[in-house]
């Protein structure tokens, strides 16, 4: 059985918001050694946005993005298996 795996997500810089392609990801708040508890999040029905409880970063969903992409571009962590086996 196939397991899910959800795009991570990082706020290296501290900003307030960050735009996301996708409402099921993951939040590690900073990138490792720093990060947080890597928390699942989703954004259900008609929310575009849904805040972190760990690091209040606040991601507010894009259409306009790829799956996998975000603004900031950097804030994007891992993609896919590969990144949950590093």
């Amino acid at each position: 059985m196939a397991r899910e795996v959800y795009p991570k997500f990082t706020n290296d810089h501290g900003v307030p918001e960050i735009r996301i392609g996708v409402k099921a990801f993951k939040c590690i708040g900073a990138s490792p050694p720093q990060d947080h508890p890597h928390i699942y999040l989703a954004m259900g029905g008609q929310d575009i946005s849904i805040l972190c409880p760990y690091c209040a970063t606040l991601f507010r969903f894009d259409r306009d993005l790829d799956p996998h992409g975000a603004d900031p571009p950097d804030s994007v962590f891992a993609l896919g298996d590969e990144a949950e086996r590093a």
